[in-house]
């Protein structure tokens, strides 16, 4: 994951522990109260579940309303999102989709921040 703020680009290294080759699926619209256990608790119960995180502002400790749930799986994958998509998840119905994890070509995406924000 390339991140950008005050004018410099960097690789997130935190990629590093989700499983290469996976099936994630980005959560969004998570209500304050939803923790990375809620995720786990939700999504735990499918055989190929790995992992699951709640992104949360590093200053503020606060969520950012949305996280991410990771399966080695397709049809956990497909099973999970059925079930689960407008469906509440503490106190918010989520928003499920295919996260776009896999577009992460660093160099690439590197060169072409650096244009943007020129």
């Amino acid at each position: 994951m390339i991140r950008y703020a005050a004018g410099q680009v960097w690789e997130d290294k935190s990629l590093i522990e989700w499983p290469d080759n996976d099936y994630r699926l980005f959560v969004g619209d998570l209500g304050p109260e939803v923790m990375t256990q809620t995720l786990e608790q939700a999504f735990g119960k499918y055989a190929s579940f790995q992992k699951a995180h709640v992104v949360r502002d590093q200053r503020t400790g606060k969520s950012k309303g949305y996280g991410f749930v990771s399966f080695m799986n397709g049809e956990d994958f497909v099973k999970a999102f059925q079930e689960y998509n407008n469906k509440y998840l503490g106190s918010r119905p989520v928003k499920l989709r295919k996260s776009t994890w896999q577009e992460r070509n660093i160099e690439k995406k590197k060169e072409k921040l650096a244009k943007i924000f020129k």
